[in-house]
């Protein structure tokens, strides 16, 4: 019987650890400019840093998805890789000399927008 109760403790500490380690992980959404499938690989690679668990751009809505856990990194942390990529967020502005890296397609300041 004594074997059971541990084993039943054990279990359920189990299961509770992985509760708490799952609300460890948080998704939110931010704009950060951007105009072709370029841009959206540089920045899903760019916000792909340690403690990201999935980084998901949309052309359309300008919305980057990240997942990620904030005792790992922070969502400043992940758009300022972002930024330094060239594409600047709704948190953090791109430097110029980031920006002017970028292809010509992917200048997304420019009025002419040029699409793939």
């Amino acid at each position: 019987m004594k074997r059971i109760i541990v084993f039943l403790l054990v279990i359920f500490s189990s299961l509770t650890l992985f509760a708490q380690h799952k609300k460890d992980i948080v998704t939110e959404h931010y704009k950060v400019s951007g105009n072709c499938e370029q841009c959206k690989k540089r920045i899903e690679n760019a916000a792909y840093i340690k403690g990201v668990k999935r980084a998901e751009w949309d052309k359309e809505t300008q919305q980057l998805t990240i997942t990620y856990r904030p005792s790992l990194t922070s969502a400043q942390t992940v758009l300022e890789h972002v930024a330094h990529a060239g594409h600047e967020s709704e948190l953090v502005k791109v430097k110029d000399e980031d920006y002017k890296k970028l292809p010509e397609c992917c200048a997304y300041k420019d009025q002419a927008i040029h699409k793939h």
